[in-house]
């Protein structure tokens, strides 16, 4: 399948501080998650992808179109959709006015047709109920989903989200995760999280990262497989475990090199993440970062 998305080499420093340390990845249509711990260069990713920042090194295209140039540039944002990981909003606008400015900086110039689209992708987010009312009486929910049709003006081919999901009660994010899976319908969306349980519902591939670089690329099959005979239940905590924590039965779940004998435990996505962020395959050797 043609990428939508093809990057090679991408450096980033801050100063001193290693932000993306040799990048490469390819993305396809669908839902890809990206994982990683505060400080492993998810946003800074995100942002270089995004024409938000250049990266000191490396280059990448989005559907064919590169942004080392100007007009590349300008090309890849009108095919491109942002939502950040705190959006800024104007209080005194309301849901239609906001949208509808975005529109505008996308060069969507036609009033008529532009309404239109604004009205699209409220609706397409459920708002359209809500959509004269001022962003600063909204609920955060409902600000998220005003950001989400933002980045959906236009049906961008590529969609980067940032976070979408944070600080969202449950049946607020099992309400986004629909529409993330929708959006990931005949386009590229890259979703940045820290919820496993999104990647494990939403995405067909995943990519793990840490200290600046990409340490898993593959399916949440894959990476769920990582914990193969690696995780088991005990009485109490393993302090050979490299992690382990008390279930709601009583029991201990530990991750990490079982001793002779222990009862063995069904992995997760979660395991599998654990011990890719500790530095071991499910052999225990050491993965290339």
């Amino acid at each position: 399948m043609t990428p939508t998305v093809s990057a090679s080499g991408l450096s980033l420093h801050y100063g001193r501080t290693r932000a993306l340390d040799d990048v490469s990845l390819r993305l396809t249509p669908g839902v890809t998650g990206l994982l990683g711990p505060n400080g492993a260069g998810k946003t800074t990713l995100l942002r270089v992808l995004a024409t938000a920042v250049p990266a000191d090194r490396g280059a990448f295209t989005v559907l064919g179109h590169d942004p080392g140039s100007s007009r590349g540039r300008q090309e890849v944002r009108r095919r491109l959709g942002y939502l950040p990981q705190t959006p800024g909003f104007h209080p005194d606008f309301t849901a239609f006015e906001f949208v509808d400015y975005v529109a505008i900086l996308k060069e969507l110039a036609d009033r008529r047709e532009r309404h239109r689209e604004v009205r699209r992708v409220l609706e397409e987010v459920d708002l359209g109920e809500v959509r004269g009312r001022r962003i600063k009486k909204l609920s955060g929910g409902m600000r998220q989903r005003v950001a989400l049709a933002a980045a959906l003006v236009g049906d961008p081919g590529f969609l980067v989200l940032d976070e979408p999901t944070v600080g969202l009660d449950p049946e607020q994010r099992m309400r986004f995760r629909e529409l993330i899976a929708g959006a990931g319908e005949g386009r590229t969306v890259l979703l940045s999280t820290h919820q496993t349980e999104d990647v494990a519902m939403l995405c067909h591939r995943v990519i793990v990262m840490a200290a600046g670089a990409v340490r898993f690329d593959g399916t949440p099959a894959e990476l769920t497989a990582r914990a193969a005979g690696r995780v088991w239940s005990s009485t109490e905590k393993d302090p050979g475990a490299k992690a382990g924590w008390r279930t709601g039965t009583g029991s201990f779940r530990n991750v990490g090199d079982p001793p002779p004998g222990a009862e063995p435990a069904e992995p997760t996505l979660e395991d599998g993440y654990l011990l890719v962020l500790d530095g071991s395959d499910d052999t225990g050797t050491e993965v290339a970062a």
